[in-house]
C-alpha cells in the first residue's frame, strides 16, 4: 500500500465527485474548493506529527473502505442537499491531496514523516 493506494482511492471519490457535479447540474465554487483544498493541507499537516500511527491506522484495508464508503455518501448527500458547496470542497480537497502526492513522489516535497 502507499501513495499509490491513496491516489486511486482519492481517485475514485473525485471521479464520484464528477459524475455528481453533472447530474445535479451544480457549479463550482472558488471559496468552497479553496477551504477544501486547505483542509486538506491542514489534515496533513496534522497528520505528520504522528506519521507512524496515522499509517499504522489507515493501512487496515477496512479503515481504507469505510472512508471511501463514508466519503461517497457525503458526496451523495450533499450532492442532494448543497451540492456547490460539498462538491467543491471535495473537489479541492481531493485535487490537493492529488497534487500533495505528486510533489512527493517527484521529490519536490519531503515526505511527512520528516516533517518534525
Amino acid at each position: 500500500m502507499g501513495a499509490r493506494t491513496d491516489a486511486l482511492l482519492t481517485i475514485h471519490v473525485l471521479a464520484a465527485v464528477g459524475i455528481a457535479f453533472v447530474l445535479v447540474d451544480a457549479s463550482l465554487s472558488p471559496l468552497a474548493l479553496a477551504l477544501g483544498g486547505l483542509g486538506t493541507v491542514v489534515f496533513e499537516l496534522v497528520a505528520a506529527r504522528d506519521v507512524a500511527t496515522v499509517r499504522e491506522y489507515w493501512e487496515r484495508p477496512v479503515i481504507q473502505a469505510a472512508s471511501v464508503i463514508v466519503a461517497l455518501l457525503v458526496v451523495a448527500a450533499g450532492a442532494s442537499l448543497a451540492p456547490t458547496v460539498v462538491l467543491s470542497l471535495f473537489c479541492g480537497g481531493a485535487i490537493t491531496y492529488l497534487a500533495f502526492l505528486g510533489l512527493v513522489g517527484v521529490g519536490l516535497v519531503p515526505p511527512p514523516r520528516t516533517w518534525w
